[in-house]
């Protein structure tokens, strides 16, 4: 399996911007479809966005399509979410996870691994 570790999480105003980063160890990064999911007190986890193996194509959920931009640099081992115009229903607490069989998985049981998640915080 491999290992991720996400940052970048922080408190910002609504309307400002953030960016999360996730770094990949253990396997072969680019082998991994790479989503970001994000959970909110007392809510499910919900889907973000995901990313193919070799960043070609992406998938964003309805929410954040126009403000959330995902990349990945794959000689780095990192993906990115680059959060613009954020608004305090974006508060939450954000993972990144790894899909080795998945090609743009959008729900939680088709990914294999899981980092510790990182805390973003919107304030009106």
């Amino acid at each position: 399996q491999v290992q991720l570790v996400e940052s970048g999480g922080g408190s910002v105003q609504a309307g400002g911007s953030l960016r999360l980063s996730c770094a990949a160890s253990g396997r072969t990064f680019s082998t991994y479809a790479m989503g970001w999911f994000r959970q909110a007190p007392g809510k499910e986890r919900e889907f973000v966005v995901v990313i193919s193996r070799r960043g070609v194509n992406t998938y964003y959920g309805d929410s954040v399509k126009g403000r959330f931009t995902i990349s990945r640099d794959n000689a780095k081992n990192t993906v990115y979410l680059k959060m613009n115009s954020l608004k305090p229903e974006d508060t939450a607490v954000y993972y990144c996870g790894a899909s080795e069989g998945g090609f743009l998985p959008t729900t939680s049981p088709e990914y294999d691994s899981w980092g510790q998640g990182t805390q973003v915080t919107v304030s009106s």
